[in-house]
């Protein structure tokens, strides 16, 4: 499947040259963070949502990457003064509406809110939504790994169609798998997506692979330094079995009740009542129409 939002690469070095120049305009940038910083766990959280209404709805796996991507731009971006539980999945409904927008494709958000427990009204949803545009500077055409799979996947001039598709299929399906890594955070979309190439190749044409990696090194845009690290973070989440993962955790383990229930900083989650859950559920919507109770600082420019 053709990621329709992915540039063309059809040898014009011009356009090649402004995607490697634009990438870092749609980079998320955590470094500098600590690692008790309540994005963090908001992140994980809402990408673990993500993972649950694409596997519950069946959408489109690019439209689910795409709305992780909004995430990470927006949390990057945006001091988050508070951790209610709410945010996250407000963060998660306006994330995949916007990207549902982007791809063109139909998306039932009001089913997806039942699943979690609460329906958040279009205009709550709508101001999020403005949260999100603002923090991202109205860049919804996301530059991603899959923007430069293309490019990477011409390089090896490897004479057959069917296994260079083959090739970008598994690369697609590793870029997929691995976007919960915390570890990937530093890294460009072009460094993903060449590490995610290399490693596709290393499975399916291994004795092919030296050659592949002479070929990419060669890329004036690539630092082998940081390609040779990445490319070892991915080798070793491959090896380990840890695709789909969150922090150390996989994202399937990760349930919406769990999710929506731990605090920040414990790791331990308390089992509400049924009265509870109810009480919650009536706060956070009460909560959300009061403009002094959902606060999300301004804009924190990088």
């Amino acid at each position: 499947m053709e990621f329709d939002l992915e540039n063309s690469l059809t040898g014009f070095d011009a356009a090649v040259s402004a995607l490697f120049a634009a990438e870092s305009d749609h980079t998320p940038s955590f470094i500098g963070f600590e690692s008790t910083d309540v994005r963090f766990s908001l992140r994980r959280h809402s990408l673990s949502l993500i993972s649950q209404a694409q596997s519950s709805y069946k959408f489109d796996g690019y439209t689910a990457y795409l709305a992780g991507n909004y995430i990470d731009r927006f949390l990057s971006e945006q001091a988050v003064m508070e951790n209610k539980p709410w945010i996250v999945r407000i963060l998660v409904i306006a994330s995949l509406s916007l990207a549902a927008k982007m791809r063109n494709v139909d998306l039932s958000l009001s089913d997806i809110q039942r699943d979690v427990g609460i329906i958040f009204d279009a205009q709550s949803i709508h101001r999020m939504e403005l949260l999100i545009l603002d923090a991202l500077k109205w860049r919804l055409r996301s530059i991603t790994p899959f923007s430069f799979l293309h490019l990477f996947t011409s390089v090896f001039q490897l004479g057959d169609s069917s296994l260079t598709q083959s090739l970008k299929q598994r690369a697609s399906d590793i870029i997929f798998s691995t976007q919960c890594e915390i570890k990937l955070f530093e890294y460009k979309p072009s460094v993903i997506a060449v590490s995610a190439v290399l490693c596709a190749a290393d499975e399916l044409i291994p004795l092919q692979f030296s050659s592949c990696l002479a070929a990419i090194s060669e890329c004036q845009y690539l630092n082998k330094e940081e390609l040779m690290n990445a490319l070892a973070v991915m080798r070793e989440m491959l090896i380990e079995g840890r695709e789909s993962t969150v922090g150390s955790e996989p994202c399937s383990m990760l349930t919406p009740q769990s999710v929506l229930e731990c605090e920040r900083t414990s790791s331990q989650c308390e089992t509400p009542t049924n009265q509870d859950r109810d009480n919650i559920n009536k706060q956070r919507l009460s909560d959300l129409r009061d403009d002094h109770t959902f606060q999300i600082s301004q804009v924190q420019w990088c």
